[in-house]
């Protein structure tokens, strides 16, 4: 038996009057879940939610580096499944209880005889679930979201750095108007210099020119082929945005749709 108490700090549920709340926990039972055990994984039938009596939950996903995302820790109190349970999709995330867990297993036939009593109930389920998943997609976005620049430059070596350096340096005006400097003194000097090391046609001058041009173009060439792999990291980025944002809004829409379905079933039911 289920105390009915449990369902006051329940956001979802805190509209239901005692004998509602009653109904409810005749209904629900009780589940107990060892550290470490998957409650659902992505993938699995959404039929089921879990209200957490005692212990704590981890509610994970894989994001597009199939990397796991931690988006929503439930502890005492906490629920977990609903969106998929509401929505009667498969679940999209992974929940593992992270220590001994003893939780309230809700199905969606408790759902359907709560709206059955109260209806108006669909009304903050339907909040509860979307400010989830604006939680999870806002995580998304964020991890998505990341910074081409910073993620290049921790990955750049010395020899980049050096070339990024020498490229800035040799495309300002600081370096045309110190090398124009050099050269007119240099011209100068040899030209007035009773011994010049260099006499007209100034030979070694094009030599050194000449070795410059060589070291200096595919030093430019490096930093450039650098600028071109951040541009594509930043277009491979606005693509999952985009696509992500593409999802996100048909999912919404979709979970919003069946959920007023339900509603509008259960609502001529109460009619009739």
């Amino acid at each position: 038996m289920v105390d009915p108490d449990l369902f006051n700090d329940v956001p979802l549920f805190q509209l239901l009057d005692a004998d509602e709340r009653k109904v409810l926990a005749d209904q629900v039972s009780v589940r107990k879940f060892k550290e470490g055990e998957v409650i659902f994984r992505a993938g699995d039938p959404g039929g089921l939610a879990y209200l957490v009596q005692k212990g704590t939950i981890h509610v994970s996903i894989k994001d597009a580096n199939h990397e796991t995302v931690v988006v929503d820790i439930a502890d005492d109190g906490g629920l977990v499944g609903m969106s998929s349970l509401m929505a009667g999709e498969k679940h999209q995330t992974t929940a593992v209880a992270m220590e001994d867990t003893t939780a309230i297993e809700i199905d969606r036939n408790d759902i359907i005889a709560l709206l059955t009593v109260k209806p108006l109930a669909g009304l903050d389920m339907m909040t509860i679930v979307e400010k989830q998943l604006r939680v999870a997609h806002d995580l998304m976005r964020t991890r998505v979201a990341r910074n081409p620049n910073e993620e290049i430059d921790e990955q750049e070596t010395f020899g980049q750095r050096m070339a990024d350096a020498v490229a800035r340096f040799g495309g300002s005006w600081g370096f045309v108007i110190t090398f124009a400097v050099i050269l007119v003194v240099y011209i100068f000097l040899n030209s007035e210099l009773a011994k010049p090391w260099d006499p007209y046609p100034f030979i070694l001058l094009n030599l050194f020119l000449s070795m410059l041009a060589a070291i200096q173009a595919p030093v430019i060439m490096m930093s450039q082929n650098r600028q071109d792999a951040k541009d594509r990291v930043r277009s491979e980025l606005d693509y999952r945005v985009n696509l992500k944002a593409e999802l996100e809004i048909e999912e919404v829409l979709q979970r919003v749709g069946k959920l007023e379905e339900m509603l509008a079933e259960h609502a001529m039911e109460t009619e009739e």
